[in-house]
């Protein structure tokens, strides 16, 4: 193999992880693709579907496999989990999937893995709190992909109201990856501009910014009342995430990043929040400045997140 040669393992092909493998090979990324899943011949129902793709896209040796198969691994994608069901809010799904992380984190440390965990189970925060303790990895090795795809919709709305391309709103939304995220707007620029100048401008109201706030917080709820789940947008953006770690980018996105007093968070947790991703995982966390409002919303998200890390994490250890 050649320096250069990038293997991904994927754990859990539902929709979300087989619509990420999609993304992988449509982009070209990895040269090696592994997925790993309790039902083995989904893995490699899919495997042999997905390599039908690659005359088009890019050579690719992809194939259903095993958690021994981390050991040589530069980049570890967990997708694997219970479902979030209608009416059901990503953080009651906790206590069943720490059991499930714990059964795959155990297997894939065991291997020797020894690169970048990826996590985008639900609830994410806190999950992937439990992968870095579960693991004992340095901190930057774990990733979740926190609040890309809430900053995803937050741009895409605010795209719409102002009529520009969502590529050109640089907005985010931060802390939990749920019912508890808010929009950093007091930061949010478009072309540079201040978005709230744009939107004085425009005779747009904080009200209708907090109802834009309000509709992404939903989203996701909108998108499993009508279709049962959501993975398109997850899927990408967990492919956005991989291609700068692949590629060493140093690109800056937002994801689900350890806190060690940033924002005043001293609770050793996952929150959402620009960071720089490279091939070493989170290089450097950007602390966004916050106004009063956004400030007072990071405590409360901070302080409902570690409070449910903290339970759960003693009912694991509990059950042990």
């Amino acid at each position: 193999m050649s320096k250069n040669h990038q293997k991904v393992v994927l754990v859990g092909d539902g929709a979300v992880g087989s619509s990420y493998a999609y993304a992988m090979v449509q982009q070209g990324l990895a040269e090696e693709l592994a997925i790993v899943d309790i039902n083995k011949k989904r893995a490699e129902g899919d495997t042999l579907d997905l390599e039908d793709a690659t005359v088009f896209t890019a050579p690719k040796k992809i194939y259903a496999a095993d958690y021994d198969t981390c050991k040589d691994a530069d980049l570890v994608v967990i997708t694997a989990g219970a479902p979030q069901k209608p009416g059901e809010t990503r953080l009651q799904l906790v206590d069943k999937n720490l059991k499930i992380m714990k059964s795959i984190v155990d297997p894939i440390v065991k291997s020797g893995f020894n690169g970048v965990f990826l996590v985008a189970a639900n609830p994410v925060d806190i999950l992937t709190y439990a992968v870095q303790k579960l693991s004992g990895f340095p901190k930057n090795k774990v990733i979740s992909s926190g609040t890309s795809l809430d900053s995803s919709r937050l741009r895409i709305a605010l795209a719409k109201l102002f009529d520009v391309d969502p590529r050109d709103v640089m907005a985010n939304i931060m802390a939990e990856h749920g019912d508890s995220e808010f929009a950093a707007y007091s930061s949010a620029t478009i072309g540079g501009k201040p978005l709230l100048d744009i939107a004085k401008e425009n005779n747009v109201s904080m009200d209708q910014l907090l109802k834009i706030e309000d509709d992404v917080r939903n989203k996701a709820y909108e998108i499993i009342n009508r279709k049962g789940a959501t993975y398109y947008g997850v899927a990408t953006c967990l492919m956005r995430i991989s291609r700068a770690i692949l590629r060493d980018e140093n690109a800056v996105l937002p994801v689900g990043a350890p806190m060690s007093g940033q924002y005043g968070v001293n609770e050793p947790i996952y929150l959402g929040t620009p960071a720089v991703i490279n091939a070493n995982g989170i290089a450097k966390i950007i602390e966004v400045p916050l106004d009063e409002r956004e400030q007072k919303a990071m405590d409360a998200s901070a302080a409902a997140l570690a409070k449910v890390a903290k339970d759960g994490w003693a009912k694991l250890e509990g059950n042990n």
